[in-house]
């Protein structure tokens, strides 16, 4: 057995080419290796029940729900068509939103993050703001991609975490600094999701699960970008290494007691 729990990332699922492509960007992966100190397997976008999700949740310890440049499609909750030329992943929707639940039902980490955290909600009974900065009553939270990636990826406003919550107990402060690279957001909440952060105008930006067996945490931002230099996305990471080595011990202790034949 492996000393690091394994965790599996999330995938989009792409053309490239005449090619259908799966791909995670590696910021994610470097994070989940480094980050939670975990051996990392990357999970196709197949959707359909092609690879069951009890199979699935049977190999990790623990599953990273990563950001994408792609809406999650707003019949899944209900919202109006998008917008001409929005970018969406049905596959990865099939793939994500079953999953996600079944994981935090079944006791297995989750950690998910911008798409990954509106997945979370979306999979929970909530709906999505498509255009934050078209409600008129949110700032614009999109990062300028003609920007630099340091650029694009610095702290752009500061969130307050909930008094008492897990962000707040975890980092030991009222606010943090975050970065901000999307379009979409949080409207309705999710069942049984608790804020733990909000951005200065009102905008949800952290979601955890109320009892939930194990780690379920959702951020809006993205802690995975060079996340040994940021105080709270350490922290977060290590949060959820900690969970998955958690789940890895208690699933080696079971398998050692069951019996043979």
């Amino acid at each position: 057995m492996s000393s690091l729990p394994v965790i599996g990332i999330t995938a989009d699922r792409s053309m490239m080419g005449a090619h259908a492509s799966h791909t995670v960007a590696e910021k994610y992966i470097t994070a989940a290796m480094g980050g939670s100190q975990a051996f990392a397997v990357l999970l196709p976008a197949l959707g359909g029940g092609r690879q069951s999700i009890a199979s699935t949740l049977s190999l990790v310890d623990g599953l990273l729900f990563t950001g994408s440049y792609s809406n999650v499609e707003p019949a899944r909750y209900g919202g109006p068509p998008s917008a001409p030329g929005t970018l969406h992943d049905p596959a990865r929707d099939a793939t994500t939103l079953p999953l996600i639940r079944a994981a935090i039902e079944a006791g297995v980490p989750v950690l998910a993050i911008c798409r990954g955290f509106q997945e979370m909600n979306v999979a929970f009974g909530g709906s999505l703001h498509q255009s934050v900065h078209t409600t008129g009553s949110f700032a614009d939270h999109r990062e300028n991609k003609d920007n630099p990636l340091d650029v694009q990826y610095a702290h752009a406003h500061a969130v307050r975490l909930v008094p008492g919550g897990k962000l707040q107990q975890l980092l030991q402060a009222g606010q943090a600094m975050v970065n901000s690279l999307h379009g979409q957001g949080v409207d309705r909440i999710g069942d049984g999701l608790v804020v733990e952060a909000l951005a200065p105008d009102g905008l949800v930006e952290a979601l955890s699960v109320a009892g939930s067996p194990a780690f379920a945490l959702g951020v809006q931002w993205h802690p995975e970008w060079k996340y040994a230099q940021d105080k709270l996305s350490t922290a977060l990471f290590q949060a959820f290494g900690d969970a998955c080595r958690q789940r890895m011990l208690a699933r080696a202790g079971q398998q050692a007691f069951e019996p043979i034949g």
